[in-house]
């Protein structure tokens, strides 16, 4: 029999199934959807640290309870930093969850994150470095940051810069929502199990007594099916994408769309006009600058410079678009923010070069990823 046992603290934010070899992980903090805090990071560490030592431990399985596998960062928490004028404190908590995502991105046993529901920023952290990301029919996944003054962070311009042609590159910079179907189809999703067929996986994967990649795919392909995409899906439109998100710049992408727009009438392409005129300026430019390096970069390098960029938004030295981002669309809700540089035209090269660099603060640390010996070859390929 199955036992169960909660986090001391908060709410019981995460909650731990132990049965036979296997340590089921329940994020539980379902009425803000999953939001990652310090506290379920710091648990999440805890955890993962423990079962990567323990030899009794197989197999990792994480998931979220409600309607969410995990929606994000607790961004309103961040901001209520910022303006305390203690950023820093926030920093402190992203160098953590950075850890964390380095850690499962590294990690010596398999992980099977389940994805029934809403899968945003952190949420992707927590599951896309992992070795296997289990989509249903319920899968919402979105990379949004640009809508908030931020850019796709938590290691993403190391998984998005890998995916099929310049798909990152669109859904970095648009903030495009893809259901489970298009998760499977570009790899964000390993699998795809129909939701019914959860509980049954969930208690195949518990007789498992292995930690063997192979045989824990061979297990999930058991109950895994190859959905069909939507006709309109923006997957099927790779080939746009390609001509259009290739574009050395984002005023270039532009163009390339808006071109694209006069030679077809294509209600996704006029949507995917409307959300990058909607977003931050000086944050398409430095997304697509990020995703853009992180072709060239293992998932530490990546992380590290993230983490950087992380920092100078909060700090706010070039631009508060982050906190006027989040105002506008997590706060106040009037979905009208007041950009600064408020065109793409105004965003210099120099602006952009400073979130690239060190923060010029005696007290600031960087990023410094835990050391991790004995490395699975699964997990080299990412270095």
């Amino acid at each position: 029999m199955a036992s169960f046992s909660s986090s001391n603290g908060e709410e019981d934010q995460v909650l731990v199934e132990e049965k036979s070899f296997v340590r089921t992980v329940i994020l539980n903090r379902p009425k803000r959807l999953n939001a990652a805090s310090y506290h379920m990071i710091s648990r999440l560490w805890e955890l993962f640290l423990v079962y990567e030592k323990d030899p009794y431990v197989k197999l990792v399985i994480l998931k979220g309870k409600g309607r969410a596998f995990c929606a994000g960062g607790d961004v309103a928490a961040v901001v209520h930093d910022i303006n305390n004028g203690n950023w820093k404190s926030s920093a402190s908590v992203f160098r953590k969850e950075y850890r964390l995502f380095y850690l499962m991105a590294t990690y010596c046993k398999p992980q099977v994150s389940i994805l029934n529901g809403i899968v945003m920023g952190a949420g992707a952290g927590f599951s896309i470095h992992g070795s296997f990301r289990v989509a249903t029919e319920n899968s919402v996944f979105a990379m949004p940051e640009t809508a908030l003054g931020l850019f796709p962070d938590i290691g993403s311009s190391y998984f998005l810069s890998r995916l099929p042609g310049h798909f990152g590159e669109y859904l970095g910079l648009t903030g495009a929502r893809l259901d489970g179907a298009e998760m499977l189809a570009c790899g964000l999703a390993t699998h795809f199990v129909p939701s019914v067929e959860l509980l049954s996986l969930e208690a195949a994967l518990h007789s498992v007594d292995s930690s063997d990649q192979a045989i824990i795919s061979a297990v999930i392909g058991e109950y895994s099916e190859l959905p069909m995409l939507e006709k309109q899906s923006a997957y099927n439109r790779l080939d746009v994408i390609n001509r259009c998100f290739s574009r050395r710049t984002v005023e270039d992408i532009l163009s390339a769309l808006e071109q694209e727009a006069t030679n077809e009438v294509d209600d996704w392409i006029q949507a995917s006009l409307q959300s990058l005129k909607k977003a931050s300026p000086i944050s398409l430019k430095i997304s697509l600058r990020s995703i853009r390096e992180g072709r060239l970069q293992g998932v530490g390098q990546c992380l590290v410079r993230e983490h950087r960029i992380d920092c100078h938004a909060m700090r706010g030295e070039v631009s508060k678009d982050f906190v006027e981002g989040c105002r506008a669309v997590i706060l106040d809700k009037d979905r009208n923010p007041k950009w600064e540089p408020p065109r793409l035209g105004l965003v210099t090269d120099k602006m952009v070069d400073i979130y690239f660099s060190k923060v010029d603060d005696e007290d600031w640390e960087e990023l410094k990823l835990p050391p991790r010996p004995n490395l699975p070859a699964s997990a080299f390929a990412k270095l």
